[in-house]
């Protein structure tokens, strides 16, 4: 009797250490789950690639909308994330775990319908009156799907493992193809619009622009757009495909905690200082960069591959700046990798428009733009991790993290739009002149340069007061383990114990 029961205990532990084992390994990614887990973000960055640098341009060459009523559409489509992106997330926060998990349905229900929004974005409609109703329309519809869409996909970091250093490596799987997905993004709108684009007018031109160019010409700059924007919605269903193939959704293992109500949720996260401070200097620097981006392009005259060197060099640099990164740690490399941009925005303007001294500079301010891709990022993990450190009651806050930082980029991306188009109006900015106003490329030049490095500047005097360093993460990261392992233990005994 005695051996019996001794034979059933080792068959027991050995299943208990089959688990605990079972456990470790879930853990650890593959090669393969981290692609598929990044190819999620492509679609994320084509899009807002494609309306953020050609959006604007559309509008008001292709609409031909005035420039008041395309920065009221910009803005007011970005500005509509105050409601959908912490909504949002706190929905998500709240929704039951299925067998897909909790973000899985999200973005799978929100691609067929954002799809379908982001085409009709490119779409001009047949009548004239109605047509800023209908882009603000279907920007704004668009702008909530891709949010049900990212905030689950960017919350998800946290539950494809608990692992730091493997959390920390999938995130540069995914701005590597982000960072790619931007030169898709520019590439497949570029090649494909580019040449399409309408003529432009000569400033002695006394010919409205409606009558100067033919229906002909108009409609196929139009044709262009649309058929660019089936092929980027082609791939954004391929890439959401991709991800719910090869990525596991695993439910956090700890104390579940009640679901607090909205408002509570918000305060509680917003207030918590290490957040605040990381997302407010991001959101600086980030303006830095989308007011560069938005308006770099009608400073070189429309040259839309500009930006494939940035790109390409990007996705280079991006392996650097992880070593960089666990070598002297995040915050110095936010530091210098913001700081490396400075040169190039002074650059821009002070050196003549020489193509191969343009292309030059903005391969190696790429290296830049890899570790504003790169840092904001890798360092929201940790800061969920310290909250749930100080915080250990309160746990499945994570979506509502996520949800407030991706609001923030976004409007700091509709803050640059509107600002730049409404600045180009009050500057005199002529619809497809060949040449603008002086005062024109003042304004341009401000954009792309002074504003920019004052908003760095204004971000890192921000982030140095950030508090989380590499000595508390780490300390962190031994908290949170413990109380893991505490918690496995916890749940295996019990099955061990119902088992016997």
């Amino acid at each position: 009797m005695a051996k019996g029961e001794g034979a059933e205990q080792y068959s027991n532990a050995s299943l208990l250490n089959k688990s605990v084992s079972s456990d470790s390994i879930k853990t650890r990614l593959s090669v393969c789950n981290k692609i598929c887990y990044a190819i999620g973000g492509a679609p994320y960055q084509i899009t807002g690639c494609a309306l953020g640098f050609f959006l604007q341009l559309y509008l008001l060459d292709v609409a031909q909308l005035d420039p008041f009523y395309a920065s009221i559409i910009l803005f007011v489509g970005r500005a509509w994330d105050a409601v959908t992106d912490p909504t949002v997330g706190f929905l998500v926060s709240r929704s039951p775990w299925t067998r897909f998990g909790r973000m899985m349905p999200w973005i799978l229900l929100s691609t067929p319908f954002a799809v379908m929004s982001y085409f009709l974005i490119w779409y001009v409609p047949p009548f004239e009156h109605g047509k800023v109703i209908w882009y603000i329309f279907f920007y704004c519809i668009f702008q909530t799907l891709q949010t049900c869409f990212h905030v689950p996909y960017s919350a998800l970091t946290m539950f494809i493992t608990s692992e730091q250093k493997e959390r920390d490596s999938a995130t540069a799987y995914r701005m590597t193809v982000e960072v790619l997905g931007t030169v898709l993004g520019t590439a497949i709108q570029g090649q494909i619009v580019g040449n399409a684009h309408a003529p432009c007018l000569s400033s002695n031109s006394s010919i409205p622009p409606s009558h100067n160019i033919s229906d002909h010409s108009l409609q196929h700059t139009r044709n262009a757009y649309m058929i660019a924007s089936a092929v980027i919605c082609s791939m954004y269903i391929l890439c959401a495909v991709v991800l719910f193939c090869g990525v596991r959704e695993h439910e956090a293992v700890g104390i579940k905690s009640k679901p607090m109500p909205f408002l509570q949720g918000i305060k509680m996260v917003m207030g918590y200082g290490p957040y605040a401070k990381l997302v407010m200097g991001f959101l600086f620097t980030s303006l830095a960069f989308m007011l560069l981006f938005a308006n770099i392009l009608m400073f070189f005259f429309l040259s839309f591959f500009l930006f494939l060197p940035v790109q390409v060099s990007a996705t280079l640099a991006i392996p650097f700046w992880q070593w960089f990164l666990t070598r002297f740690g995040k915050k110095m490399a936010a530091y210098v990798g913001s700081l490396s941009a400075v040169p190039f925005m002074i650059m821009v303007v002070c050196v003549p428009r020489n193509l191969i001294i343009t292309y030059f500079v903005s391969f190696a301010s790429g290296v830049a733009v890899a570790a504003a891709f790169l840092l904001p990022w890798s360092m929201l993990p940790d800061v969920v991790d310290d909250f749930q450190v100080q915080n250990p009651d309160s746990t499945g806050h994570e979506a509502i993290f996520y949800s407030f930082y991706v609001f923030f980029t976004k409007f700091a991306s509709g803050i640059s739009l509107g600002v730049s188009t409404l600045s180009l109006d009050f500057a005199g900015y002529i619809t497809r002149g060949c040449s603008q106003p002086k005062e024109v490329d003042l304004t341009l030049k401000l954009l792309v340069s002074a504003a920019p490095i004052a908003l760095i500047f204004i971000g890192l005097g921000i982030l140095y007061t950030y508090p989380i360093t590499e000595e508390r993460r780490q300390g962190n990261r031994k908290i949170l383990q413990e109380l893991r392992d505490e918690a496995d233990s916890e749940s295996d005994s019990t099955e061990v114990t119902e088992m016997i």
